[in-house]
């Protein structure tokens, strides 16, 4: 019997090596092949590329083409790439547009959108949470924990959670919530956001990125591939050297969330390279982060496991989450129309909130407007600092 399973050893490594290639082979393929066939077919385009890799990457993260350890390699590489497209679409961003009023605004209008609907839903579901045996203390204590994630994203759940003393089952069950909801808030940004945000606020009139892009597209393919490949490969380079340089910086800074560090030093080095002219000359820099978009976004689906979803139990604390969330949205698009506040910074005020920081490049490929980037990741930055203190506050209004 021994004999048998070092006999068979090789062959075990062999698939299970076959199975990370394929898995690798399809996260970076798939969106590569879409993209070409988009440039051949313009009604991909119309359909927007990130929601055919949404379904495709459902299809594919279900159907145990891939195996069980595919999901753990999309959760690689979904945690490396985003950190890659922060610079490579930060490289082509023009600063000068930039109004730091606009964004403080749509900072607050985030924050009080989140903290409104989060009291506002401690008195709607309390009545629930108190028939499914949950005490009034331990529900503050949920409450508190979804002010702090949905002002500073997921990174403050666990020290909120410390900080107010979630007992573990709950936790399990916020976390897990947590996952379907903004999972599900996702695919609605995805799917209709550039939709919903040119519904409320209407075209925008100064919205000149799509034809100056197309002309930066054409111009490219009249240059030699050759020229061309290298300056995507050096722009990719760079975004890697400024991811590592942040890394190690977080490594080496006491801090414990030290996505905050990696976020806060690659947006500041992403910003400083941009301005050196041989950096400047690059082309293709935002469509590579585009790409790695789009790479994320078949990763994130093909992590979902529709099967896992068990929606059984204590379900107020999933309308909960699920009414914060979207009433939330809700919130911010009411109060930016009515306050004057560009519609595009909005939604990327509310994906940083939500989700954190590293999406904001997904909003702005969705709404084909790369100069939501920085103040997008700025507003979120300035939530990963409130979040904690405004979830303890929380905590101590409400129990």
């Amino acid at each position: 019997m021994v004999r048998f399973f070092v006999l068979l050893l090789p062959f075990l490594k062999t698939q299970a090596m076959l199975a990370v290639m394929l898995t690798l082979l399809s996260l970076f393929g798939i969106p590569l092949v879409l993209m070409l066939l988009a440039k051949r077919w313009p009604i991909i385009e119309k359909i927007s590329p990130m929601v055919i890799l949404y379904v495709i990457g459902l299809l594919v993260g279900n159907c145990g083409w891939l195996g069980e350890g595919a999901t753990n390699i999309c959760s690689q590489v979904s945690n490396g790439v985003v950190l890659l497209t922060i610079p490579l679409m930060l490289l082509g961003c023009d600063y000068k547009s930039l109004s730091a009023k606009m964004a403080l605004k749509a900072f607050f209008i985030g924050l009080f959108s989140v903290l409104a609907v989060t009291v506002a839903g401690f008195f709607m579901f309390r009545g629930q949470a108190m028939a499914s045996g949950v005490e009034g203390m331990d529900f503050a204590r949920i409450s508190a924990v979804m002010t702090g994630i949905y002002i500073g994203g997921i990174p403050n759940l666990a020290p909120v959670s410390k900080a107010v003393e979630l007992p573990q089952h709950l936790f399990l069950l916020v976390s897990g919530y947590d996952l379907i909801v903004t999972g599900l808030y996702l695919v609605v940004i995805v799917f209709f956001g550039n939709i919903i945000i040119r519904k409320v606020f209407g075209k925008k009139k100064d919205d000149v990125y799509i034809e100056n892009d197309n002309v930066g597209i054409k111009e490219s393919e009249k240059k030699p591939w050759s020229k061309t490949l290298l300056n995507r490969a050096a722009g990719v380079g760079i975004a890697i050297l400024i991811a590592a340089v942040a890394y190690a910086i977080s490594l080496w800074l006491p801090i414990e969330n030290n996505v905050a560090v990696i976020v806060i030093v690659i947006t500041t080095l992403s910003i400083a390279v941009s301005f050196w002219k041989p950096i400047k000359k690059l082309e293709g820099t935002f469509d590579m982060g585009l790409y790695f978009v789009y790479v994320f976004c078949l990763a994130v689906a093909m992590m979902v496991n529709v099967h896992d979803l068990e929606l059984s139990r204590y379900l107020f604390v999933l309308y909960y989450i699920g009414f914060a969330v979207f009433g939330s949205l809700a919130l911010q698009l009411l109060l930016a129309k009515l306050l004057k506040v560009d519609g595009d910074l909005t939604l990327a005020a509310s994906i940083a909130f939500i989700n954190s920081p590293p999406f904001v490049p997904m909003v702005a490929a969705v709404l084909k407007n790369k100069d939501v980037i920085l103040p997008g990741i700025a507003i979120g930055l300035m939530g990963y600092a409130a979040g904690n203190y405004l979830g303890i506050i929380m905590f101590m209004l409400l129990r």
